[in-house]
Order: C-alpha cells, then structure tokens, then sequence
C-alpha cells in the first residue's frame, strides 16, 4: 500500500479508471428515470460529506489558514460554474448520447481552459498546444461520424451539451489554479469549498424549483446509481490530489494519465452498457484522438 501511495503513475491512473466508470453509473441512472439536477446534487452531496470528514481528520483546527475573501469568492464562482452548472450539463450529455460519447467530448476541457488561462493570466500557446487543439478537432469530427452512442439515436447538436460542460470545467480549473496559486490552503480544502459552493447552489435551484415541479421525485434506484457516482469520483479527485501534491508527481505526468478516462469508459461501455449504446470503430478512434490531443495540449 504504501507503494502505491508513493507512485504517481499509480495514483494518476486511478481517477483514469474510476473517471472512466462514473459515467456508466450516470447512464443507468438517467435511463433508470433519474434527473440531471437530482443526479447533480447527489454526486455533491456524497463528495462534500467525505471532503469535509477528511478535512477534519487531517487538518483539524489548522484548516483553511490564510484564506482570504477574494480567494473565497473565486473558489466559489468555481463551484457555481463547474460544480452546478457543468455537472447538470453533463447528466444531460450523458442521456442525449450516451456515456462513452459523452465523456470523449468531456475531456476537450484542455482546449478551453487553455484558452481561458491564454485570455486571463496571459499563460503563453505553444506549437505542441496547436497540435494537440487539431488533434481534438479531428477527435471530434470522428465522433460526429462514428455512427455509435445512444442506441436511440442523436442529432451531431447533441454534442453541444458535453461541450458546454468542457467549458464550464476548462473556466471553473483556471480559476482553481489562480485560488491554489494565491493562497496557502491545500488542494482538498479548496475541492472542499468548491464542491460545497456547487451544493449550495443546485439546494437554491431544487427549493425555488419545487413550485414548479418536484425534481428530486425520482425512483429510488436512480439514488444508488448516483451516489456510487459520487462515491468513485470521490476517491478519483482525492487519488489525483494525492499524485500532484508528490515530488515525483508532475502536472506534465498525472494530467495525460488522468485524461485516458474516456478510453476505459469505452471498455467499460462496451461491455456494460450494450443494451443503451453502440461502441463503434469511429467512438474508439474518436475517444483516442481526443485523449491525444487533450494530452499534448497539457504538456
């Protein structure tokens, strides 16, 4: 055990599996009846309540020295926009194309924070970025072709919602990068305070929505589904933290190696979910290029 606490290239492929498989939880769980904004405040709940617990057994009264209001306040937005908003878009992707398609599309976030952090903090883009930003293109063209996904179909616009969601999480990392890199509190405080930002904000949407419509009335299997979500990208997030915050664990090393998620959802899609949607040559090629491409971006 305490070999694999020490080995980056282990910690990091870690979260590439598990991140790989949270998104056949999310399929059944939607095809099951479930709601994106329930299945949303699920996954946040289960990960607040374990992020919290852990800070208190790690950090105890020593927790959160030295955070300041502007730190606060970006961490929070952070949370508004990744946490709330990306992870209702995302349910929504993962129910109009399908689990494997959608978590391909997921992981252009590179791109787009890339061009965040070149706007915002003036970051430079080199030519291995530009070869990575075509690469993505031709990974996203293969997908719009590749025939596969969810067996009832999706219009090529359907793509826009994974999309949207790499947006949300390309801005909401930039600005976790400037709150880490301007203040002294550790990675789990600030996922902590990220995360509890999303839930508080997708609690103020069920509560204003109940006038409208009971959105956490779902079947009660769709709950199980989400909370083994939660659960795995639970120990995904603490699994990277634990690789970057190793001497050996460079950003240039973990993030490639995080980024093969979608090639496991594909495996695991493919023999997991063959009653909701197509694995075809064209997902795998598609999920690969992007994967590549995500990956010569952040190097």
């Amino acid at each position: 055990m305490s070999g694999l606490l020490s080995n980056p290239i282990a910690l990091a492929l870690i979260p590439a599996v598990l991140w790989g498989l949270t998104p056949i939880f999310d399929k059944r769980g939607m095809a099951a009846g479930g709601g994106s904004v329930q299945a949303s405040l699920v996954v946040v709940v289960v990960e607040v309540a374990i992020y919290w617990t852990a800070i208190a057994a790690l950090r105890g009264g020593s927790a959160f020295s030295g955070l300041t209001p502007e730190i606060l306040a970006v961490f929070v937005g952070a949370g508004v926009v990744g946490t709330a908003l990306g992870r209702i878009v995302i349910f929504v992707g993962v129910d109009r194309v399908g689990a494997s398609l959608n978590n391909a599309v997921l992981s252009t976030r590179p791109l787009f924070a890339t061009i965040v952090a070149l706007v915002a903090l003036g970051e430079p883009v080199g030519p291995l970025t530009i070869a990575g930003i075509v690469v993505l293109v031709g990974g996203l063209a293969t997908l719009t072709i590749s025939k596969g996904g969810d067996l009832q179909g999706w219009d090529p616009r359907d793509l826009a919602w994974p999309l949207a969601a790499a947006a949300t999480f390309g801005f909401a990392n930039v600005a976790r990068r400037y709150g880490l890199l301007e203040s002294p509190i550790t990675a789990l405080e600030a996922v902590a305070l990220n995360e509890t930002a999303g839930m508080i904000a997708l609690t103020a949407y069920v509560v204003a929505a109940r006038g409208r419509a009971n959105v956490l009335a779902r079947p009660r299997e769709t709950y199980a589904y989400f909370a083994s979500s939660g659960l795995l990208t639970t120990v995904a997030m603490l699994s990277l933290m634990a690789a970057l915050g190793l001497e050996s664990g460079r950003v240039a090393l973990v993030d490639p190696l995080v980024a093969t998620a979608p090639l496991f959802t594909v495996i695991f899609a493919a023999g997991l979910l063959r009653e909701f949607e197509r694995v075809t040559r064209g997902v795998v090629a598609g999920a690969a290029l992007i994967v590549v491409g995500a990956a010569l971006i952040t190097l």
